[in-house]
């Protein structure tokens, strides 16, 4: 079976969130693929306590850098960007800093319903608008990928508050989609269903047990939880040229979870 290989030889690639889990992969994918790779999360050190992404580029060759990144404060993005500048300015914008607070509707209090929102809604919101902006005084537009959820369509008990960012994600990627696309910047989502990381405590363990069961509202139809190699992909598809007339979409990687 081919396998899809784009490349992003000479090009500059900002990826949020990516000490670990899916954005370590898409990160490493993107370095892998000849990008030069701004890693910006709020901390360096994955959570399971491997090597930092950026070194992990490094040592395979490619080239990378750590930025310490708090996606909830404006001026951080807006230096993340510059930042990029030292590489010629960024030309792919990977929004997918996020975190899960869970919960009955009845019990959130509204310090994690603010939490949860300032990174997963306002996060990607000024991520998008920071890269655009700088998009358009560089006069180079590029491709904004945000990272969705299945929770963007489909409620999940115990999960309205995170449900409601993810949702959030949706309506900021096609709105943006829409009013970006007479400059001649993209902006699509990922969205991802039952990936075994730390993203939740415990989860890599939890989500590979229940994937094949109906623990999870119903199985997932390939069998098993998907891994963050598994929707890596998806995120350069989205960037590359093979995607030029694709915009506004949300591309589900969720091994037939969403079918039924």
């Amino acid at each position: 079976m081919g396998r899809l290989q784009p490349t992003f030889d000479g090009e500059t690639v900002i990826v949020t969130g990516s000490a670990s889990g899916i954005g370590r992969a898409v990160a490493r994918r993107f370095g892998d693929a000849g990008a030069s790779v701004l890693v910006a999360d709020i901390d360096e050190e994955p959570k399971d306590g491997d090597v930092p992404t950026a070194e992990t580029i490094r040592d395979d060759g490619g080239t990378a850098e750590f930025v310490r990144t708090d996606v909830t404060d404006r001026s951080a993005l807006t230096d993340l960007l510059e930042a990029a500048r030292e590489y010629g300015g960024v030309d792919v914008m990977v929004n997918n800093a996020g975190l899960f607070v869970g919960g009955s509707v009845l019990d959130l209090t509204p310090e994690e319903f603010e939490r949860i929102h300032a990174v997963n809604a306002k996060g990607i919101y000024f991520g998008v608008q920071a890269a655009a902006n700088d998009m358009l005084d560089r006069d180079d537009p590029g491709v904004i990928v945000n990272t969705a959820s299945i929770s963007s369509n489909l409620a999940q008990f115990d999960q309205v508050q995170y449900d409601s960012t993810k949702g959030a994600v949706r309506m900021i990627t096609r709105g943006s989609a829409l009013e970006l696309a007479e400059h001649g910047i993209r902006v699509n989502a990922v969205a991802p269903g039952q990936i075994a990381t730390e993203f939740i405590e415990g989860w890599t363990e939890e989500a590979t047990e229940k994937a094949a069961s109906d623990d999870l509202v119903k199985p997932v139809p390939l069998g098993r939880a998907g891994t963050p190699q598994d929707v890596a992909s998806a995120y350069l598809y989205l960037a590359s040229e093979n995607a030029d007339y694709v915009t506004g979409e949300l591309l589900h990687v969720d091994g037939g979870w969403q079918a039924f």
